[in-house]
């Protein structure tokens, strides 16, 4: 261990359109926030960040906007997402004498260089010494602890909030990607519009997801679920509740799903014939909170044939792999996206 090891706090980020995870090398993850930031209207002063500013979405006074400065697993507000990370940057380096901390922060397969740039620019702006950039489905896969340095392919299906990331994966690079901006945030959206279109029921982001997390299903459950739902009658302009089940909810997510289903039907299509027989044999990972979804994983399997499993403790690994790349940067340097000169 050098003496910089002794004097700097390196940190992971898993920088989320829905939640932001920082895992601080030595101690492990130690915050897990919604990227969410409340503001004033008028003078654009940040009144919340993390919990407490979500816990502000939809209910907000007129003065006061919630906002989420990620869009699609990328930065749609820099300012805003710059003053995130600097916050969630001061709660977890305690000794401001340190120096500066480095950084991995994990981005979407997709992103355009300008969108790197821009990651880049906010986490040193932000306050970190080194900026380095790894790539969602890499940072699952070695979270997750799949051999990304062998020449046999692994696959991972990474869905965040965001964009659905399907990776192939060999010799420390990214075979075919596919990246989709159909996530978690569109399923919730489908479920307000469900709502909407057949009940007049008028439903906030987050009963929406609130649903999602306790009814929502990807495949016939062996015992269907049902939940009240309160929300605003669209006609009468009043309360009301109806009762749901999930087969209504499954009917709500059938077209999100079916986008994800197809965007991994693709990644097989243009997946090397070698290492498509590797996938056969060692299945396909599915990691991210979208793996959460109760039979997912069944439904990828009965559409692909292929064995397919949920990683334990989906929500984490790409923070995790970000945690194990800091271990050992020099080990892992191939995996990292380059920094591109000014």
């Amino acid at each position: 261990m050098g003496f910089f090891d002794l004097i700097s706090n390196d940190i992971g980020i898993d920088l989320g359109t829905a939640n932001t995870l920082v895992f601080v090398k030595g101690q492990g993850i130690v915050l897990d926030e919604p990227s969410v930031v409340a503001i004033e209207r008028v003078s654009g002063k940040i009144v919340a960040i993390g919990s407490a500013a979500k816990e502000m979405l939809g209910r907000t006074p007129g003065e006061i906007s919630a906002i989420r400065p990620l869009r699609d697993g990328v930065i749609a507000d820099f300012e805003i997402t710059e003053a995130l990370l600097a916050d969630f940057i001061k709660r977890v380096v305690r000794h401001k004498y340190l120096m500066k901390p480095r950084i991995v922060i994990s981005v979407p397969s997709g992103i355009t260089e300008v969108e790197k740039r821009a990651v880049r620019d906010s986490a040193e702006n932000a306050g970190a010494r080194e900026v380095y950039l790894i790539q969602e489905p890499m940072a699952a896969a070695i979270g997750v602890g799949l051999p990304v340095n062998q020449p046999s392919g692994t696959m991972v299906i990474d869905i965040g909030g965001g964009t659905s990331e399907i990776a192939v994966i060999a010799l420390n690079g990214i075979v075919s990607n596919t990246s989709i901006r159909i996530a978690g945030d569109d399923l919730n959206e489908a479920i307000i519009m469900y709502l909407r279109k057949n009940y007049n029921l008028l439903i906030g982001e987050l009963t929406a997801e609130d649903l999602k997390i306790r009814i929502g299903s990807a495949f016939q459950l062996e015992q269907e679920l049902s939940m009240e739902v309160k929300g605003r009658d669209l006609v009468a302009g009043v309360p009301k509740s109806i009762k749901l089940s999930s087969v209504q909810i499954r009917e709500a997510l059938a077209e999100p799903i079916e986008a994800i289903v197809e965007a991994v039907r693709r990644s097989l299509e243009q997946t090397p014939p070698e290492l498509a027989s590797d996938i056969l044999d060692r299945g396909i990972v599915l990691t991210g909170g979208g793996a959460l979804l109760r039979g997912l994983d069944k439904r990828l399997r009965e559409e692909t044939n292929l064995p397919v499993y949920a990683a334990e403790d989906p929500l984490t690994c790409v923070v995790r792999g970000a945690g194990k790349v800091l271990d050992d940067l020099n080990y892992y340097a191939k995996v990292l996206i380059k920094a591109r000169p000014d």
